[in-house]
């Protein structure tokens, strides 16, 4: 959700919130998982420190590092470079978006930092060079049709992945923590980390709820089976993992559009009113 804006129609709280917490979920989920590994790899805290030291401190820091120094360097480029071959702002190609994603991921896991992270941050920065350059909207339009294209084509395979009995081997404790993620845990930490927020009550409320789409859940399970032996069948984790996605797709996709239609009434009711 959410797009660059030129002027004052600047995102929303909500859209903003939404967009920033989609950016920076995949890149900030990697510790964890890293942490699950350890533990069932090795057990016990024996793991903690070169978790902290590496996973966490290390690998965060060189994500944003990277992404600030990649976003702060194309940004030039793109904007103010004396070469005008390089100023690619002029010409409003958006398949450029493409190559500054796979530049600024790959340098980041060449110095074995979280790539995630530093996409989302060079993006980022490169809008903060030029905030109001309609350069902006095309970059931001190109990837928004590839995302939609690429998770077009995985809810297709998850699709596939269900109809031909992927989720036979869910439990009802499975569903149950599933739901639990969904319409507990998710919406109480979203509430908590908006206490200081400048949001309105209803805006925090509908941030809380939505979020939980859980495609990148997919690749870090993945990722996971493949490091360590968990000790559950690996087609329950999957099964678990398949519901809490298609439940998320269903309950968010079916409310979202009424939700933030209601939103947007309100706020343009508030506008209206507002000067005078």
């Amino acid at each position: 959700m959410g797009e660059p804006a030129d002027a004052e129609n600047a995102d929303d709280e909500v859209r903003f919130a939404l967009t920033s917490e989609a950016g920076l979920n995949d890149g900030l989920a990697f510790p964890l998982v890293y942490a699950a590994i350890a533990v069932a790899v090795a057990g016990g805290t024996g793991w903690l420190g070169e978790w902290a030291l590496v996973d966490v401190l290390y690998r965060v820091a060189a994500g944003l590092i990277c992404g600030l120094l990649i976003g702060r360097l194309l940004g030039r480029l793109f904007f103010h470079s004396p070469a005008e071959v390089l100023r690619l702002a002029e010409r409003r190609d958006g398949f450029v978006a493409l190559a500054a994603t796979l530049l600024a991921y790959g340098v980041t896991e060449l110095v074995h930092g979280y790539g995630f992270i530093a996409v989302f941050v060079t993006a980022c920065t490169i809008r903060r060079v030029e905030h109001g350059h309609g350069y902006n909207n095309v970059l931001h339009g190109f990837v928004e049709q590839l995302e939609r294209l690429f998770t077009a084509w995985l809810l297709l395979l998850l699709g596939g992945f269900v109809a031909t009995g992927g989720l036979a081997a869910l439990t009802w404790r499975g569903a149950a923590v599933g739901l639990l993620l969904l319409l507990v845990i998710r919406p109480l930490a979203g509430w908590l980390s908006q206490v200081r927020g400048s949001a309105s009550r209803k805006e925090r409320l509908v941030i809380s709820f939505f979020g939980i789409r859980g495609i990148g859940s997919l690749f870090y399970l993945a990722y996971a089976l493949g490091e360590a032996d968990f000790g559950v069948p690996p087609s329950e984790l999957w099964a678990v993992t398949a519901f809490t996605v298609v439940v998320s797709v269903v309950l968010h996709g079916v409310t979202a559009t009424p939700v933030m239609g209601r939103l947007d009434a309100r706020r343009d009711a508030g506008v209206t009113a507002g000067p005078g």
